[in-house]
């Protein structure tokens, strides 16, 4: 199994013992606000991740975070709270807002057939490790205090930078680099001050009243749940510059641990014609509002597919619709293969070595595709089984069909006509039933509906 690894630019074999857990960690959602499609392109890489390694063996201790405080609007260390801005808006308590976009998004996690975590972690619940942390980091002279908080000194991480790449010299404070009371322009919060501003979420500390920084939460409760040292961190593109390079120099440096995580994952955007998905940039869906068009969340899943998770993935109507529309014919012809009890060792063979080759999902739906289109193939639905433990996508289950009312009234119709051998008014409700794409089969007094 071969996994492109951030942190060295390219793909190498994943070493593990199959007798000890796999320790994975997932950057998970700030319950401010509904997560959208783009973000649910980054739990699907990590649920495609766990699964092969599942397939090929391995057990996976998963762990996805909860951030409920400290994850300002600027993504850094500026700004409103994003939590308590979502609560004053609402006029609730923060911990009601972040349960209902909690709910809310694991409804939608779970619609998209996403295998949870070991545990979910929130960030709230994981105070006193936080600050045992940066206690940690006190004591080894990593930190400053400045008016408004605790920060990490990265001039004294030599290796900072490492996971993005990005050249830290000369971001020193000076005319043409406005820091405040920072040291480096890279430095960030551990411990906001709360000051004279009374806020809804806040905590006693060491260094006075107030909150975690947002890098913290992910190295404390990571830590505590995976080890000082562990294997696998998946996440969005957008964190590895300045979130997960955070993480790298406070854990090394609070651990003494390198490198403190092993392989770094990380998926690219799922991106509008113009540029990225955010909540900001409007026109953009939630998995529900998807299925109140008419569209199978498990349709969506497919056509993430379609790209591999290290490339931007365009979001089109168009685009989507190709994928419904594949992914339609695919339920289709399923329940029409024999079912002959065996396994096509030859397909089977060339869908591992696509899942193993860094998850190439697209290349892994060429072949399912291959198979299914193979005349003279053998085992074809217990290979498409064993597939699905890759996929997701619910390929042997059948669908409960659902029939409109007015679809029913004229097949009810129909059979009355038939009951009187009024067989003129029975064809005319079957040709009317076939120009609203339904066709209706008898079966002796009863009769079935199905979808053109």
């Amino acid at each position: 199994m071969r996994l492109y690894n951030t942190l060295i630019r390219k793909k190498e074999e994943f070493f593990h013992s199959k007798d000890i857990k796999v320790g994975m960690y997932t950057c998970g959602p700030t319950v401010y606000w509904f997560s959208h499609v783009g973000n649910f392109r980054s739990y699907i890489l990590s649920d495609v991740l766990k699964r092969v390694l599942v397939y090929n063996g391995f057990k996976v201790n998963h762990i996805i975070n909860v951030t409920d405080v400290g994850h300002l609007t600027s993504d850094s260390d500026e700004g409103e709270d994003k939590m308590e801005k979502a609560a004053s808006k609402e006029g609730k308590s923060v911990g009601s807002v972040a349960n209902f976009y909690l709910n809310a998004f694991k409804q939608e996690f779970s619609k998209l057939n996403l295998v949870g975590p070991s545990k979910w972690v929130k960030a709230t619940e994981h105070i006193d490790e936080q600050i045992n942390l940066i206690k940690d980091l006190e004591k080894k002279g990593f930190t400053y205090v400045i008016n408004d908080g605790v920060y990490f000194d990265t001039s004294k991480f030599k290796n900072y930078g490492k996971l993005s790449k990005k050249k830290i010299g000369g971001l020193k404070g000076g005319k043409r680099i406005d820091l405040g009371e920072k040291k480096n322009k890279t430095d960030f919060a551990l411990w906001k001050f709360s000051g004279n501003k009374k806020r809804l979420q806040e905590w006693d500390s060491p260094w006075g009243v107030g909150f975690p920084g947002w890098h913290i939460e992910c190295s404390a409760m990571s830590t505590k749940y995976l080890g000082k040292q562990f294997d696998i961190h998946t996440g969005g593109d957008d964190l590895v510059p300045i979130h997960h390079e955070n993480e790298i120099a406070q854990s090394e440096c609070g651990y003494g641990k390198s490198p403190w995580v092993k392989y770094w994952v990380h998926g690219a955007f799922l991106i509008l014609p113009k540029g990225k998905m955010s909540k900001s940039s409007g026109k953009i869906k939630t998995i529900s509002e998807l299925e109140e068009d008419g569209i199978d969340p498990l349709s969506y899943k497919y056509f993430t597919y379609s790209a591999h998770y290290r490339k931007p993935l365009t979001w089109s109507p168009e685009a989507l619709e190709a994928a419904v529309n594949g992914f339609k014919r695919l339920k289709n012809i399923i329940p029409n293969l024999l079912d002959d009890g065996k396994i096509n060792k030859k397909y089977l063979k060339k869908f591992e070595e696509r899942i193993n080759d860094d998850l190439d999902m697209p290349g892994s739906i060429s072949i399912l595709w291959e198979l299914v289109r193979d005349k003279k193939a053998i085992g074809k639905i217990g290979t498409i089984r064993k597939m699905d433990e890759i996929f997701g996508l619910r390929l042997l289950e059948k669908e409960e069909l659902k029939i409109p009312e007015e679809i029913k009234k004229i097949a009810e119709d129909r059979a009355k006509a038939r009951t009187k051998k009024d067989w003129k008014k029975s064809d005319e409700l079957r040709e009317n039933l076939k120009k609203k794409e339904w066709n209706i089969i008898d079966s002796g007094k009863d009769y079935i509906l199905e979808k053109f």
